[in-house]
């Protein structure tokens, strides 16, 4: 049955033909009961022929059927079972959404059908007020037909507008996820990076170490094994913290990963870089006080990544300074080297090849927090990275 309906749904064309067919017929026998000669016959086949077609061309179907109407009217055919397509073109008018004209104009002629035909076939043995009464009683149905349309009408404009609407919305909501998923994707980037980059960088600046003087010094090269060791560790853990971010909820709470490092684990990533051969002066102004954790997090991020940088790109016998200023509003960094600095394509285009996404990596960590960051070669050579934070309070 479902199938015949679908059927029926996808030949409207079709549809409309049988009943036109079936209205013809009607119509025919009406004819030769009532001997209205063969000039009815035209007009009964026009009339069940806009039926037909009443779909395909709703507005000149209306027009064909105001001009049979008035041809009705001048060939003296009176009404018959074919006038019933004037009831169905009028509630296709107003159903369609086409222009409004056509459907005021479905409206009107429909009004105006009942009194006409009172006028030119007057019933013999009734007064005028009953003649009025009748011809208002018969234009109910021609009212009713086009307010059905109508309705029709602006239920389906309501049915498409809720569509645009829900479609509009799951536009919206896969973009909005398109955007979380490139948003998580930078920040593990970000995370990775600072950790692979800074503890492997360590870990090959030691292992060459090791290698120069394994021979000449065995407890040189013993110390700097156990520093490759140590940061292996480090890196791990710090590994298994930022993967814990992908796991679920319980393997979160079950305290398995490290917390995030702060700026009070600073002092310590100076100590391990300096362990590496780096020479860095490292000095705190102003009050330490606590800081929200997005800030404690990029400040740290920000001090390891410049001097991963300084270790990469300064050469050799390059020293590094690191300042930390508490201001009433801020939190300042200041990390600089006396090396060679970075090629200009790195701190201005970076990110080709791979190259250049530490820097890319603080701005977007410094901009998170609503600060600014400058990075750039120093006027006496060197490189020189300024960060400003500011203090917003913890929520």
């Amino acid at each position: 049955m479902q199938r015949f309906y679908d059927f029926l749904r996808g030949h409207p064309t079709g549809v409309d033909s049988f009943w036109a067919v079936l209205l013809f017929g009607l119509s025919l026998l009406w004819v030769v009961q009532e001997n209205q000669g063969v000039a009815a016959i035209p007009l009964v086949l026009l009339l069940s022929l806009s039926v037909a077609l009443r779909r395909r061309a709703p507005e000149k179907v209306l027009l064909l059927m105001l001009a049979l109407g008035l041809a009705q009217l001048a060939l003296d055919v009176q009404s018959n079972p074919a006038d019933f397509a004037m009831l169905v073109i009028i509630y296709t008018v107003a159903a369609q959404g086409g222009p409004r004209w056509a459907s005021r104009l479905a409206l009107a002629g429909g009004l105006l059908a009942s009194p006409l035909s009172q006028l030119r076939w007057p019933e013999e043995g009734i007064g005028t007020a009953s003649r009025v009464a009748v011809a208002i009683v018969l234009s109910v149905p021609f009212a009713l037909a086009w307010v059905l349309g109508d309705s029709v009408r602006t239920r389906r404009a309501y049915f498409d507008q809720l569509e645009e609407r829900a479609t509009r919305l799951e536009k919206e909501r896969e973009a909005q996820a398109k955007v979380a998923v490139a948003a998580e994707r930078a920040r593990i980037a970000r995370e990775l990076h600072d950790v692979v980059a800074h503890n492997v960088s360590v870990m090959v600046v030691q292992a060459d170490g090791a290698a120069y003087v394994l021979d000449a010094a065995p407890d040189q090269a013993k110390q700097a094994l156990e520093t490759i060791s140590s940061t292996g560790r480090q890196a791990l853990a710090e590994m298994r913290r930022l993967l814990g971010v992908l796991r679920t909820g319980d393997a979160k709470e079950s305290g398995e990963y490290v917390p995030q490092p702060d700026v009070g684990q600073i002092e310590d990533l100076v100590e391990k870089v300096r362990g590496a051969g780096l020479t860095v002066d490292f000095r705190i102004e102003g009050t330490p006080r606590p800081l929200p954790s997005g800030v404690e997090l990029t400040a740290y991020r920000i001090v390891q990544e410049a001097l991963t940088n300084s270790r990469k790109h300064g050469g050799p016998d390059v020293g590094a300074s690191v300042r930390l200023v508490y201001f009433d509003d801020g939190l300042g960094l200041l990390v600089e080297d006396d090396g060679r600095g970075a090629a200009h394509e790195l701190y201005e285009d970076g990110g080709a090849d791979g190259r250049g996404h530490g820097l890319i990596g603080m701005r977007e960590r410094v901009g998170m927090v609503g600060g600014t960051l400058d990075a750039g070669p120093r006027p006496g050579g060197g490189f020189r990275i300024s960060a400003l934070l500011p203090l917003k309070p913890a929520i």
